[in-house]
This record gives C-alpha cells, structure tokens and sequence, in this order.
C-alpha cells in the first residue's frame, strides 16, 4: 500500500490528476483506466477490479491510497471552529467527552472525522446518518489521536496523518504507510 499527497490544488477534479500520476508511479500504467462507482459511490476501476484506490479532497489538499486490498482515505482543512449541532449529530457520547476532555480543539475533531470518513469508505458504505452510529476507537490513555500512530479495528488499521491545516487517515486491511509521499502536481 502506498499513500499519496497532493496541496496546492485549485478545483476537486484535480483529485484524479494526482490518481493518474500516482497509479503511473506505483503501477506503472500509462493510462488510468476507467473509473465507475459502486452502488454507494466508493470508485473502483472496472477493468482492473484487482487494484483498489481511494481519493478525499478537501480545500487545496488531496490524499490517494494505492493498495491491493480495499482501502479509504481521508483528509480534513482544520477549521477554526466547529458546529456544536455537527459535533453531536457525528460523535458517540464517548468521543464526544473525548473532544471535551481535550479543550474542543478543532484539530482534534477533524482528526476523527477524517477516521469516520476513512473507515466508511474502506468499507463502501460511506459515513453512516447519523455519523454518530459510526465509532472510532480512540486512544487508551485519553490524549489525542496521534500522527503516525496506527489504531486495530476489527482486522483493519487505521493510521491518522497531520500537518499544517489538516488531518487525514488511512483505513485498510494491511499496515498503512507511515508516510505520506507528497506529489507537486502543477
């Protein structure tokens, strides 16, 4: 498995531009081939069902996972301040005392939304309404979800990613990257 970054980036679309250099890179292919969407929208490429990708975008920054087993990928922009009506529409009691517990810190929400969103779209389901119904397990000693860190869920591996302005995270079936490879696109 191999994650792949991007920044800098202007319109979503140019998500798939670091797909296309990324697959070129890891793969080798010259051609992206077709991308299709199953039923609950997780993209998948038809011709070559073996290989498994993941996209997120989210202001100027997008992540690609690469791997050969499924995979989901997200990343967030840290905003200065979240809804408190969207923190309790997505967050179980125990993440939400666990975001208190920390200062409410943004980065710390946008960390475990990024979770929630990997972990729904390794899945295919998506982010489930309300996204409360979807768990993240969180750390043992009650401090934040930290970078590089890898996380079990259920046979799966969830690895959280930060740097300036955003978070992001991997969930798949094998150990993710330690390490973002960063792509300049433009």
């Amino acid at each position: 498995m191999v994650l792949y970054g991007a920044e800098h980036l202007t319109e979503r679309a140019q998500a798939y531009d670091l797909l296309e250099r990324a697959a070129r890179l890891h793969w080798g292919w010259d051609r992206l081939p077709e991308v299709a969407r199953e039923e609950r929208g997780k993209p998948y490429f038809p011709e070559a069902p073996q290989y498994h990708f993941n996209l997120s975008h989210s202001g100027p920054f997008a992540l690609c996972a690469l791997s050969d087993r499924p995979v989901g990928v997200d990343i967030q922009v840290v905003r200065p301040a979240w809804s408190p009506k969207l923190v309790d529409r997505s967050c179980t009691p125990e993440e939400r005392s666990w975001l208190a517990a920390l200062g409410d810190r943004p980065e710390d929400f946008a960390a475990l939304w990024a979770c929630k969103e990997s972990l729904g779209k390794e899945s295919g389901y998506g982010v489930p309404h309300p996204p409360s119904r979807l768990s993240v397990p969180l750390p043992g000693d009650g401090g934040p979800l930290r970078p590089g860190e890898a996380y079990l869920l259920e046979g799966r591996r969830l690895r959280v990613y930060a740097g300036r302005g955003w978070r992001g995270a991997v969930c798949a079936w094998e150990e993710p990257p330690e390490e973002i490879r960063w792509l300049t696109l433009f």
